[in-house]
């Protein structure tokens, strides 16, 4: 049976018209519902998530106008058709500036009836990819998705929420594979301009005289092969938000037209002479010392200082040790979730290995590792091991010190090997339970059950970890 290609509720009370329209929408294969009265037609919508509603303007008790406004008002993104009786156009004006997205005029077209019914259905499929699309992002790119419980991180989202909402221009200053990219898109899916543009662009990875027609566009004829108008960054983010990568690497000359841009907001194409307004935010991030290139001449200071109305600075991953497990368990359960491993884990002495680990390349070195463990681990392996890990990661352990005997006739228990494993993991996620939790691969309340026995247990002081998310 063919798939259904969107469900339709009809609402007539003239028998012969709704079952005309019925009939002709089923041959086009969509799912339709019908009734002969506003009432009974408004109690089906409620959840059912019809994508249209084609209803008569006229109709005894409640009319099609009063059933498109309740309707809206249950389901805003409802695509609606409305039908009015011939010389009734007024009727139909009033229904469009109700909401209703079409009308037709009995007597009914069927053929145009298909028309306008399939493009309706359409533009509600794809005002929905498009929400759904804001919903990923916003999640992809809120707060929370930055992890950190170390206290150079917290400062940073602490910065983050203050600077979000505001016009301000930021410099995001941090090595590379720090996140740079990854903050500079949450500061705009969490301020004013979220429904905007983000537009990214590598000021070093393409050359000064076609960097300039990138942000600011060009005329035909500007240049050799400059065969049409071209709109730039600058007009394309408009109301949204420009993010300059690598802004250190950026030509002394194109930083004046920059900064004239920030400064007035308005520029040329190149090769134009109209000037155009912008209202766009920037957001630069650059890995390298631009207070340096601004003593040897290599970045302007006036641009340098109108770019770094904040700073935020991103810090390695050597500096915050204590959120690498935290990034790790993060990594690899979404890699395993996109390769169909669910039963994978990490062996504490890899999570170990990961923490004592350089990571010249940061969080891109590390995402790059979890994914490459999961992708090349066989299909039988179910925890993964030293064994499992690239030799340089390995080599860089300390040796491990020699173990420490206990007295003769007596051995360590289970129970305490178990014990100190829960508090180094609490230890290592800043007290914080359910990461503790999801690290052991244990239950978070079986990890509360065993710290309220610790507790108990002779010897054990009150200071053990207590935070939680």
């Amino acid at each position: 049976m063919a798939e259904s290609k969107g469900q339709i509720v009809v609402i007539d009370d003239d028998e012969g018209n709704r079952r005309g329209i019925e009939m002709a929408l089923r041959k086009d294969g969509y799912s339709v519902v019908s009734f002969a009265s506003g009432s009974q037609g408004l109690d089906y919508l409620k959840g059912s998530g019809t994508d249209l509603l084609v209803t008569d303007l006229r109709m005894p008790g409640i009319d099609g106008l009063e059933v498109l406004k309740l309707a809206k008002s249950s389901d805003p993104g409802l695509a609606v058709l409305v039908i009015t009786g011939f010389g009734s156009v007024e009727s139909a004006v009033d229904a469009m500036k109700q909401g209703a997205d079409d009308y037709l005029q009995k007597p009914v077209n069927l053929v145009e009836l298909r028309k306008r019914v399939a493009a309706a259905v359409e533009k509600r499929r794809l005002a929905q990819e498009v929400r759904q699309l804001r919903e990923r992002l916003e999640e992809k790119f809120s707060f929370g998705t930055i992890v950190g419980a170390s206290k150079s991180m917290q400062q940073v989202l602490h910065q983050l929420a203050l600077v979000a909402p505001t016009r301000s221009s930021v410099l995001i200053v941090g090595e590379s594979g720090t996140g740079k990219e990854l903050i500079a898109n949450a500061l705009h899916q969490n301020s004013p301009r979220k429904e905007s543009r983000f537009l990214p662009i590598n000021c070093a990875a393409i050359p000064g005289e076609i960097l300039e027609s990138e942000l600011f566009g060009h005329e035909r004829g500007a240049f050799t092969g400059a065969v049409q108008r071209k709109q730039g960054k600058f007009e394309l983010a408009d109301r949204g938000t420009l993010f300059l990568d690598e802004i250190g690497e950026m030509p002394v000359p194109l930083q004046a037209k920059l900064l004239r841009v920030l400064e007035d907001r308005s520029f040329m194409r190149v090769g134009g002479t109209e000037t155009i307004t912008v209202d766009v935010r920037i957001i630069a991030a650059t890995n390298s010392d631009l207070e340096a290139k601004v003593a040897a001449g290599a970045f302007r200071s006036d641009l340098y200082y109108r770019l770094k109305v904040v700073t935020i600075a991103v810090p390695p991953l050597r500096e915050r040790r204590e959120d690498i497990p935290l990034l790790a368990h993060r990594f690899f359960e979404m890699f395993k979730n996109e390769n169909d491993r669910p039963l994978l884990q990490l062996s504490p002495e890899v999570l170990e290995a990961m923490t004592e680990a350089r990571w010249e390349g940061n969080v891109r070195e590390l995402r790059n590792l979890m994914e490459s463990l999961v992708v090349l681990a066989d299909a039988s392996i179910r925890v993964l091991t030293l064994d499992h890990m690239p030799e340089h990661y390995r080599s860089r352990l300390p040796l491990p010190a020699a173990p420490v005997l206990p007295p003769a006739g007596s051995s360590r228990r289970m129970e305490d090997i178990e014990k100190d494993a829960i508090l180094r993991t609490l230890q290592q996620t800043g007290g914080n339970r359910t990461r503790a939790a999801e690290i052991l691969g244990i239950g978070l309340r079986t990890l509360q059950r065993k710290l309220r026995e610790y507790e108990q247990s002779p010897g054990t002081g009150d200071g053990q970890p207590q935070a939680d998310e």
